[in-house]
């Protein structure tokens, strides 16, 4: 077995273009011809024998050593042929005159690349086989001329038959340098020499089986019998080479598919993937088709693929071109194609020959004498199909082991494009809102990183949609959905497709601008700005919207490196210091100042608690007319160790937001029942009025902390009072009204704060179980100026009694205001006339210098004011 060059070249790549190789191959025609004339003429006239059975016999040994040999791979895209060519030629070269052996040689390859269909490089095996037969019996005259008869007769032909892959190795070796694969020199002469070996075995094989052959009694027959398990050894090796080559074909294709994944993977700035990673993409396929058309040493391999279930099917073609008509994707064209319909799994195989109307067409029309077809299935659909067209070795044809190969490939490419979409799908998903389509905040953090560190300036824009919690509330969740798509639509409209653009949650959008765009960021904010606040047509309905927008620019702000969050977080602080009258804001440095103030309010509160820095004061309320004290309203102060008097206004609608306001009531709830077990102490029986946030009454658990409180403290329920908004309640009612009755049915006195400035409806006064409205200030400070307000505070105190309420009015602050209250028969004040809030000491020596104890009507202790 040795290796043959002109297979060597008929394995390089096809179709080469290689100016240089195609000089070189007609050069070797011409040498080859001229070597051949020469030799023809310069050796002695042989005895021609029995052309008739040589010449054939010949042929049919040629041939058979060319379809019986083995393909190493050398490298990628590059194989050695391992046939028993040297057998027949050492034959010839004992047998046969040169004139027939050439004949019987070029007959046989020219047959073997005609029957393979290899005619690219015809030029070159051609010239190859003039140039071997010629050298070959060259060396065999001259080694017969000096070696004379004292030594062997076969010594010419050996060595004769030596020379010719020796010299197809050299010429192969030049070949493949001049087409651009050369290899190393110590690579090519361990080639060579491997080469040499196998020439060796061959042609001494040959040898022996000609002397056994001639010489012994029934020796053609023993050679039958050698050769025949020499043949059977032979295949056995070859197959398991091909499983070899089978299996590295598989892992290659397989990691190629993976590799091929890699383009599709993460947000590609503000669109899917771009052309650069499509035109990547289809070269990794490319290549993925290219292996299996030469696993399957086929002549043409159709790859079709659908990896993206919203993209049309791609066509790749490995070798030969399809013909003009069947290189479009027309879907109906695939749709109705014969050759394509593929019902379960399995591989076609499909000959002209043999087979319908419809099949035999459609391989007509891809100019192919047969084929394999088999589809790629994922887990829930069709993603493909591969065809592969007729095999080079013509006279064989596709075996089972190629449609086992095949299969097997199918079912790899179909699970790792089936596994690639799917991890697409989930990448995709984890970088893009699923409402919008549009990138989320992981996604706009990944896209942005890159375009920021290449751009002059960055950036980062923020636009909040105004209204949207009222359109879900009022319509419900889907209309604010509607809401949001069209919004996220409209900026993309305004922006482009090329700017990162994210929705970050509710109504909230971010953009990264970058460098030109970034100089004219007050313009572009106005233009988002002015898009978001056009009415969106819901139904029948057009609801009017707002919209702010804040930004932040790596201009402005202290950053090292480019960071996208660092950019968000300012815009969004940008966007919280927007107002009605100013909706667009540039990020400053003043407030981040603002911003961090709050955050160490938000962090250090828990430890202010324990430490002493948050106290509770406390306003007196007095009953009217009586000027009895019938309690005190408590109120959260805190003395900062640096910011000194924080307002509760400042601190409080922080701790609701990160959740701390539980703590916080329970804080105060036990500060004022400790008062109050003092008071009783004291034989006075007084009550203390404690606020409640929304969240608080949202908690399922909070009546069940006030009863602990209660009987920690062993004070009777109806001494507690809970302050609440109407709008609070009102924003969950389904939480907060069963909250407040189980409050009420413990005996706890409830009271509606601020009466008057919420949904100030009768309706929604009776659902609420409250034994208390407190009159808003506002109402009560204008009543000495505003005929207005004096209404509406006589209105709040007659609804009041006509629902048994207690009614308190906050906010009082002179004479002739109590005084108008008194006459309107309002039943309670509280305000800067009776009693600034003051803390514990403050408020205990308040008392002792501005009430009297008296006897009440049921004989118990009560305070009354003394002026």
């Amino acid at each position: 077995m040795s290796d043959h060059a002109s297979a060597t070249a008929s394995n390089a790549p096809s179709r080469s273009t290689n100016r240089a190789f195609s000089v070189f191959a007609y050069l070797l025609l011409v040498a080859g011809g001229l070597s051949a004339l020469a030799v023809g003429m310069w050796l002695p006239r042989a005895d021609p024998g029995n052309l008739l059975l040589t010449g054939p016999l010949l042929v049919v040994g040629f041939l058979l050593a060319e379809q019986l040999a083995i393909n190493v791979d050398v490298r990628s895209g590059v194989a050695w042929t391992i046939s028993f060519t040297e057998i027949p030629l050492v034959l010839g070269l004992l047998v046969a005159p040169f004139e027939v052996v050439l004949a019987a040689h070029v007959v046989a390859g020219v047959g073997t690349l005609l029957g393979r269909r290899v005619l690219d490089r015809a030029v070159y095996n051609a010239g190859l086989m003039f140039m071997e037969i010629s050298v070959a019996f060259a060396v065999a005259h001259s080694v017969k001329q000096f070696v004379g008869d004292s030594g062997p007769f076969w010594a010419g032909a050996f060595l004769g038959t030596i020379a010719v892959p020796l010299l197809a190795s050299v010429l192969g070796l030049a070949a493949l340098r001049l087409m651009g694969k050369g290899m190393r020199v110590a690579p090519s002469l361990r080639l060579v020499l491997q080469t040499l070996v196998v020439a060796l075995l061959n042609t001494s094989a040959g040898l022996a089986g000609y002397e056994i052959a001639t010489k012994a009694p029934w020796g053609g027959l023993l050679i039958a019998l050698v050769f025949t398990g020499i043949t059977a050894i032979y295949l056995a090796y070859s197959g398991l080479l091909r499983e070899q080559r089978d299996l590295e074909a598989l892992s290659e294709v397989s990691l190629r598919v993976a590799r091929s994944g890699r383009h599709a993977t993460g947000p590609r700035g503000a669109t899917p993937d771009s052309g650069d990673g499509q035109a990547e993409d289809d070269d990794e396929w490319q290549l993925i088709a290219e292996r299996i058309r030469e696993q399957l040493n086929a002549n043409r391999v159709v790859l079709r693929l659908r990896t993206d279930p919203q993209a049309p099917m791609r066509t790749l073609v490995a070798g030969e071109p399809l013909p003009p008509g069947m290189r479009r994707d027309d879907p109906r064209q695939l749709r109705e194609d014969a050759l394509l319909q593929l019902p379960g799994s399995q591989v076609r195989y499909c000959r002209i020959v043999d087979a319908g109307e419809d099949v035999s067409e459609a391989l007509s029309r891809r100019d192919a004498q047969e084929a394999l077809v088999v589809p790629l299935r994922g887990a829930t659909q069709l993603l493909g199909a591969v065809e592969v067209h007729d095999r080079l070795s013509r006279w064989r044809g596709f075996g089972k082991a190629d449609l086992q190969l095949l299969r097997t490939l199918a079912s790899h490419l179909s699970t790792a494009v089936d596994n690639r979409r799917l991890l697409a799908r989930l990448r995709h998903d984890a970088y893009h809102d699923p409402l919008t389509g549009l990138l989320n905040r992981p996604g706009l953090r990944e896209a942005a990183s890159e375009p920021m560190r290449q751009a002059g300036t960055s950036v980062v824009v923020r636009i909040d949609l105004d209204v949207l919690s009222t359109v879900s509330d009022a319509l419900g969740q889907a209309w604010g959905n509607r809401m949001v798509v069209a919004a996220g639509r409209r900026l993309r409209d305004e922006l482009g497709p090329e700017v990162p653009l994210a929705r970050l949650e509710g109504g909230a959008f971010a953009a990264l601008l970058l460098d030109r765009q970034a100089e004219r960021i007050q313009e572009i904010a106005e233009r988002l700005r002015a898009a978001l606040s056009v009415p969106y047509p819901v139904d029948r309905l057009t609801v009017e919207a707002g919209a702010v927008a804040g930004w932040a620019s790596t201009a402005n702000c202290e950053i090292e490196d480019p960071d996208p969050d660092a950019l968000l977080q300012r815009a969004d602080v940008a966007v919280r210091a927007t107002s009605e009258g100013e909706p667009l804001r540039a990020y400053a440095p003043s407030m981040g100042q603002i911003f961090l103030r709050r955050f160490q309010l938000v962090t250090q509160f828990r430890s202010a608690l324990e430490t002493g820095q948050v106290s509770v004061h406390y306003q007196p309320k007095v009953a009217l007319p009586s000027r009895q004290v019938v309690g005190a309203e408590a109120l959260v102060r805190w003395k900062h160790p640096e910011f000194g008097r924080v307002d509760p206004d400042e601190f409080v609608p922080a701790v609701e937001a990160t959740g701390l306001v539980d703590v916080l009531t329970d804080f105060v709830m036990d500060k004022a029942l400790e008062r109050v077990r003092r008071w009783i102490d004291r034989g006075l029986r007084m009550s203390i009025a404690v606020n409640l946030s929304v969240r608080t009454l949202a908690d399922e658990e909070f009546p069940d902390r006030v009863a602990a409180a209660l009987t920690r403290h062993d004070v009777p329920p109806e001494l507690l009072t809970f302050e609440l908004t109407e709008s609070g309640v009102m924003a969950d009612p389904e939480r907060a009204l069963p909250v407040l009755r189980r409050l009420h049915t413990m005996g706890v006195v409830l009271a509606v704060d601020d009466f008057g400035t919420g949904y100030s409806s009768l309706a929604y006064l009776r659902q609420l179980p409250v034994d208390e409205v407190k009159i808003d200030k506002s109402f009560v400070l204008g009543m000495g100026t505003d005929l207005g307000d004096m209404a509406v505070v006589r209105s709040i105190v007659e609804l009041g009694h006509s629902l048994s309420l207690t009614v308190v009015a906050e906010g009082v602050e002179d004479d002739a205001a109590r005084d108008q209250l008194v006459s309107m028969g309002c039943d309670v004040a509280q305000g800067y006339l009776i009693s600034r809030p003051l803390s514990e000491e403050r408020f205990e020596a308040w008392l002792r210098a501005r009430t009297v104890q008296v006897r009440g009507a049921r004989d118990e202790t009560v305070l009354t004011l003394v002026h």
